[in-house]
């Protein structure tokens, strides 16, 4: 059928209702909003159906039965079990021989729009500070290497190890700030990609963490086991991987618990590509959050809320996940963090 086609395809979630308030029809992005299957919404009340997620479309619904004029409201959230989503939503009726044959109701989730306009803003911050670090880091080598030449020339000429400490010293940090320059450059080698079960770096990151860390974290996995093997680098998404649990761990001095999660998500835009099918991986804690101040910087080199963190490690994660065409997000509230790893599948079949 070219019409049920074609509002499948449509980005807006389309629901329709009878007269008495019950589902009759409901498209592909509906369901994704809601989280649930045509099978199992169609037939339901917008009373059970709306009212539990925001009592505002019960009631507007409800007043376009009795008025039949169509309604408009902008910005209302749409609660979920584990999270709220803001939707645009109007309500119209729909009249046939003078009479009022059924309501529909449209919502159009905003807060994919926001996100979207922050990734854009965030790949040009990044690839502006990109270009910064790669002239400074230019300005540095140059003079560093001839410091670290001329003190091992010097350390030749020393006889004494007492000043061969010195030089030593020298030759140390020279290598330490190299180090460092090369780590805020980012990765400087493609990716390497294979058909790889995403589990299987989720689970090697795992362990390496129970290995390093105090009995009183706890790590548990959610994962879906239907999600297929992508074709990405196994050494770089372990790398992203563990930089995110890290940070996670280091938030939980005295404990707490680390989640990872996977799902297949659909109708994801990454950039400007929309992609119909992405695999999500969630990494969360419960700790005290990411303070407000920092956290739309926070995948900026340099940037840390520790006094002992270089600020790199969220840098690189991102820079990795490009790679793979990807992208990494964050929600931060007291008593949960969660990072949300985005890679298309489009790109792996």
């Amino acid at each position: 059928m070219l019409e049920k086609k074609i509002l499948d395809h449509l980005n807006e979630a389309i629901l329709l209702f009878d007269r008495q308030l019950k589902l009759i029809y409901i498209n592909s992005a509906a369901e994704i909003l809601f989280d649930d299957s045509a099978k199992h919404l169609i037939g339901k009340t917008a009373q059970s159906l709306l009212k539990p997620r925001n009592p505002a479309f019960l009631s507007t619904l409800e007043h376009c039965l009795k008025t039949q004029e169509q309604f408009i409201d902008r910005e209302l959230p749409l609660n979920h079990t584990e999270h709220s989503r803001m939707v645009n939503f109007s309500v119209t009726p729909i009249i046939e021989n003078e009479q009022l044959d059924s309501v529909l109701l449209e919502l159009i989730a905003v807060d994919n729009h926001l996100r979207i306009t922050r990734e854009e803003q965030l790949l040009a911050q990044q690839n502006t500070a990109k270009m910064l670090a790669r002239g400074l880091a230019h300005e540095i080598k140059n003079p560093l290497g001839g410091l670290r030449g001329a003190a091992q020339l010097l350390e030749l000429e020393l006889d004494a190890p007492e000043l061969k400490e010195y030089t030593q010293i020298i030759i140390a940090e020279s290598d330490r700030l190299q180090q460092l320059i090369d780590k805020m450059l980012g990765p400087n080698k493609p990716a390497q990609k294979s058909p790889m079960n995403i589990h299987q770096a989720l689970e090697r990151v795992k362990q390496l963490l129970s290995a390093e860390c105090s009995k009183n974290i706890i790590f548990s996995a959610d994962y879906d086991p239907s999600i297929p093997e992508i074709k990405a680098d196994m050494d770089q998404l372990i790398q992203v991987f563990l930089n995110i649990a890290r940070n996670a761990v280091q938030a939980l001095p005295e404990g707490g618990k680390i989640i990872f999660k996977s799902r297949i998500q659909r109708w994801i835009t990454i950039g400007r590509q929309r992609y119909k099918l992405c695999v999500k991986i969630d990494i969360i804690d419960n700790g005290p959050g990411i303070h407000p101040d920092i956290i739309s910087q926070i995948f900026y080199p340099m940037i840390t809320g520790r006094p002992e963190g270089t600020g790199l490690g969220l840098s690189i994660a991102q820079s990795l996940i490009h790679q793979h065409q990807g992208f990494i997000e964050c929600d931060s509230h007291p008593g949960y963090t969660r990072f949300s790893v985005f890679l298309p599948l489009e790109n792996n079949e």
